[in-house]
Parts: C-alpha cells; structure tokens; sequence
C-alpha cells in the first residue's frame, strides 16, 4: 500500500462488533478471562497488552518499513528501555549534538548503572569509527540534529556499526517516516518521540521503538511489560488519530519551512541560519540523497542572547512553548529550555549559544508566519551585511 493508506488503515480494520470506522479506545484495567489459564484473545492486563496500543504499534512499524514496534509512555521511555537492553561495561556513541532530554539520562543516569558513552559528531564518519571499541554495542544517531540541524549518512554508519558488531539506533522523530526511513538505509532501531510530528496536535505524550530483530523485540517487550513505561489506550488512540494526516501535514510543514529559512537566510538581522533545506547547508546534498524533505525545523543565531528575547516575546503566532512537530508554530530557547542540561561549555561547542533560536513552522498560512516571524526581527538590529 502507499504511504497515505498506511498511515490511515494500517493495524486499523473497523470495529468488528459495530462496524465502527474509528479504532475504539480500550479504556480499560483488565480483561474478564474464559476460565482458568484461557486469556480472551490472549488480553490479560491493560500494562502487558492494550488493543488500541497494538493497533498503534502496527501502525508506524508499517510506516517505518518494519515488522515490530513497541509503545512508550515517552520518547524518553523509549530511549531509556533501550538502553535497558545493555550491559555494564558496554560501550554507546552518541551523536553529540542530541536532544538533552537524551544527553541527560545517558551521563546523569544510565552512567551510574555501567554504561559507557562517547558523545562524537556523527556526521563525521572517521570520527565514529575512531571512537568504536570492542565493547561498543550500539551507535545512537540523530540526523538531523536537535536544534543545529546536522545531518548524519545513515547508510554509512549501518556499515560502521555492523561492521564493529554493534547495532545502530536513528531517532527519527524530526523526519517521520514520511521523509526518512532509517530502518531502509540499514539502521536496526527506530526510536520516535511520538509526541511531536506524528501525532501532531500537541495533545498527548508518548515514544516508540521499531526494529525487524525478533530477539531485540522480544527483550524490548519484556521491559515494556516490566518496567511499565506503557501509554494508556488514550494517548495511542489520539496519535492513531494524529497519523492518519501525516503525509498532508509534513508536506505542509516542509513547504512552509523552506519558504521561511529561504527569507531568513537573506535577513541582516539573522548570523547564522540552520535548515538542511538550504543549497549552503553543509550536509544539503546528503540531506537530499537520504530523506525526500527537510522537515518543519529551523534554527536561527541572532547573535545574543537580548536579541534572542526580544525576538521571541515579539511573536504572535509563533508560540514560546517547548516541544515541536504540532500543527501550531512554535518557537523555543534551546540553551535556556530543551538543552538546558547539556553544560555551558558542551552547548557552546554544538552551537547552542545564547543568540540560538529555534523555530518549529506550523502549517499556518506563510503569509501570516513570515509576517510575524519579520515583525519580531524588527525588534533587534542587523547582525551582517544583506546577502
């Protein structure tokens, strides 16, 4: 089936007692058994198993080009329950430009239960493959990056990462599966924060892993069991009903997005602009060979920090509001809000100075968004010269 079906019918036949064309929600605890040891339909406990979570699950491993997929109550859960995976004394390289949320619970957490990590720029391949060590067992990439936008070769990597006995792992919550299927380009894992684009109403909260390692999925759902990170049948039921616009959404998203960075590279008042989008993006060509779009994101320097402020408190319609990928603009501080647990001295290395802002471009009108992206800029004074 084509993209645009999947994303409406898949894990999604019409309710068998009614005809229903809408998933119902499962709003429940438990199942009544048929008798000792006889499950119905082998639902026991909404924590182990939840039929609007698998219809879920079905879903967007069907979108990710994969055969399993295990739900979380978070993006974070999701990283977290991967990572659980692992061993003491086993090694991750992570891409260093990653979400914090991401940095945090890898060097503040997962460090003190035996985990090693190396946190390297991974759009440069000789840089991964000098970090590799016998005891790497997994190579964790964002492409593109969270917020500089950095973009990684997927293909590459799978080829490093094998070829070292590890596995690699794509969050690919910035590109969806619409733009980017990792799982296509060798990667093994897929995580998504389901939260942003997929479910796109800034409504629910929730992650995602999709893989085709029966074994790895078998371990995966153990923990998701265990552990107990699940969503409840709402948050699934509202991303099952996110998705089945994905495909208009993002296409809106990316047309929206590179008419805006096209305007902002040109503004004196903006130092430095990030978007893949961009011929001048370094990563522009690999961008283009990998993913059919570039995505809702930009990020743009307007040199400090009181530029910053008030270029965000001048808005309208884009709204000062943490998270990304809704239907709604909006726009963020990543040293002060998203990265704010990444040291000083790390974010400046990434890029996340003070002056960084980024945008997450909604589906509004353009009008409307480069009007008041360009009356907010109004309020700070140039930073180069006009190109």
């Amino acid at each position: 089936m084509g993209f645009s079906t999947d994303a409406i019918h898949a894990g999604q036949p019409s309710d068998p007692l009614t005809g229903a064309v809408t998933l119902p929600i499962y709003q429940t605890s438990t199942y009544q058994q048929d008798g000792l040891g006889r499950p119905r339909r082998g639902f026991e406990y909404a924590r182990t198993q939840n039929p609007t979570r698998l219809a879920w699950e079905e879903n967007l491993s069907t979108l990710e080009r994969a055969r399993h997929g295990v739900a979380f109550a978070s993006g974070m859960a999701a990283i977290s329950t991967l990572l659980q995976t692992l061993q003491p004394g086993d090694h991750v390289i992570c891409t260093d430009n990653v979400y914090g949320g991401t940095y945090r619970v890898a060097d503040r957490v997962w460090r003190d239960f035996g985990l090693t990590f190396s946190f390297v720029d991974t759009s440069q391949l000789e840089l991964v493959e000098k970090a590799l060590t016998p005891r790497t067992k997994l190579v964790f990439v964002e492409s593109p990056t969270n917020p500089v936008l950095r973009v990684s070769d997927l293909q590459a990597l799978a080829g490093l990462a094998h070829g070292a006995g590890a596995r690699l792992a794509v969050d690919n919550t910035f590109m969806t599966p619409f733009f980017q299927r990792p799982i296509e380009l060798g990667a093994d894992i897929v995580v998504h924060s389901t939260t942003k684009y997929l479910n796109g109403h800034s409504d629910m909260v929730g992650g995602m892993i999709v893989l085709n390692d029966s074994e790895l999925f078998e371990r995966l759902k153990f923990l998701q069991n265990a552990v107990g990170a699940v969503p409840g049948p709402f948050d699934c039921w509202l991303a099952l009903r996110g998705v089945k616009t994905l495909a208009v959404r993002m296409m809106q998203h990316d047309r929206n997005a590179r008419e805006l960075a096209r305007v902002l590279a040109a503004d004196a008042r903006v130092s430095k602009i990030y978007y893949p989008g961009l011929a001048a993006h370094p990563q522009h060509e690999l961008a283009t060979k990998q993913a059919s779009g570039y995505g809702g994101i930009i990020s743009i320097d307007v040199g400090s920090e009181a530029n910053a402020r008030a270029f965000m408190e001048s808005l309208r319609v884009f709204l000062l509001a943490e998270s990304l990928g809704g239907v709604e603009s909006l726009v963020c501080h990543p040293a002060s809000m998203t990265h704010a647990s990444v040291p000083p001295d790390k974010r400046l290395q990434l890029g996340i100075t003070p002056g960084l802002v980024r945008l997450s471009v909604g589906i509004e009108d353009i009008e409307d968004l480069l009007r008041d992206v360009n009356g907010a800029l109004g309020k700070i004074p140039a930073a180069k010269s006009p190109v």
